[in-house]
């Protein structure tokens, strides 16, 4: 499969003694729009690499199907390039479900792992998110997400095949094997909050599928405990509630 090679960008300390923490954004994003709230408070003490997906911000589209899998792969790849590894990742939503993938893929690669709200069962969302999901149109993206997008690519259409991406890979989306699962050998900590699109009972259920997991229900809703740019809406309580728990994971012997 042909690699995409993905934006990165580097922030934080370069000398400091943790390892480095990899930020994987979820869908529609940037790494402004996901992360912007979370580096100022991060960087002063860790040395952090945040990446762009395919067809996200500064990543271009490429031919290939939108995949988690391939989407791993490409961080994979991120990772060799720059001689990274194991690294701690740190994946929201769909890049969560990257970050499980990357894993279970290249568990070298991978120190500790927090998946924060990660669907790996089809079943594990909301009711009537699938139904929404498939009668979305590029003029349901909200408007933080497509100026993000076009204020980095340059590129009206660009926001637009994002959207296109997005939608076609979770509608393709398949509950995650259990085999798979069963891979992820890093430390996790499964973070969810307690009115997310997700279930909080899938919180339960994926860190007792996973091998050495624990669970981290938060109050809040979608994001908004990590500063996501539309679920926080500017308030940074609930990322301050929340940060010095997902610190205190990485940094548990």
């Amino acid at each position: 499969m042909d690699r995409i090679p993905l934006y990165r960008e580097w922030h934080g300390d370069p000398d400091s003694p943790h390892p480095p923490l990899l930020l994987i954004h979820g869908g529609g994003a940037t790494i402004a729009t996901n992360w912007g709230m979370l580096l100022p408070l991060v960087a002063p003490t860790r040395s952090v690499l945040a990446v762009e997906l395919q067809g996200h911000g500064r990543t271009p589209s490429g031919d290939r199907p939108a995949s988690f899998a391939g989407s791993a792969d490409d961080v994979a790849a991120v990772l060799t390039d720059l001689r990274l590894g194991p690294v701690d990742v740190l994946g929201f939503s769909n890049g969560g479900q990257v970050a499980i993938q990357l894993a279970a893929r290249h568990p070298s690669a991978v120190r500790r792992l927090i998946a924060a709200s990660t669907p790996v069962r089809r079943s594990a969302m909301v009711d009537g998110f699938w139904e929404g999901l498939a009668g979305g149109t590029f003029e349901d993206m909200p408007a933080p997400y497509r100026d993000a997008d076009l204020a980095v690519s340059r590129d009206p259409g660009h926001a637009r095949r994002m959207f296109e991406l997005d939608r076609e890979l979770m509608l393709g989306f398949e509950d995650f094997p259990d085999a798979l699962l069963a891979a992820v050998t890093a430390p996790t900590l499964v973070v969810g909050a307690d009115r997310d699109v997700i279930r909080a009972s899938h919180f339960v259920e994926l860190a007792a599928l996973l091998p050495d997991a624990r669970l981290l229900i938060v109050p809040g809703i979608h994001g908004d405990y990590l500063g996501e740019r539309l679920a926080a809406a500017g308030d940074p309580a609930p990322l301050r509630r929340t940060l010095h728990h997902l610190l205190a994971f990485l940094d548990a012997p």
